[in-house]
């Protein structure tokens, strides 16, 4: 019986600590994306949108801030237009 109260607290230790760990991975993104948008509704609406496609093409995680930094640039251009 103390056996599996080891393994059944260790494996929920872990678990949690996994969640957590990707959770605080995406707060982080979704902080970043937000960031480079400033106080302009639509362009974080848009830096949004950009994260969820640099997560659909599967942008590496050291890639992610400069992929969004162009994103950003981009929309300057298409605002300015």
């Amino acid at each position: 019986m103390d056996y599996f109260i080891i393994v059944a607290t260790t494996a929920a230790g872990l678990y949690f600590h996994w969640w957590l760990y990707r959770r605080i991975k995406r707060w982080i993104d979704r902080d970043l994306a937000l960031s480079l948008a400033g106080d302009d509704q639509r362009k974080r609406i848009f830096m949004l949108q950009q994260l969820d496609r640099a997560k659909a093409e599967k942008v590496k995680r050291k890639d992610l801030p400069q992929w969004l930094q162009d994103a950003a640039r981009q929309y300057v251009v298409k605002a300015t237009e």
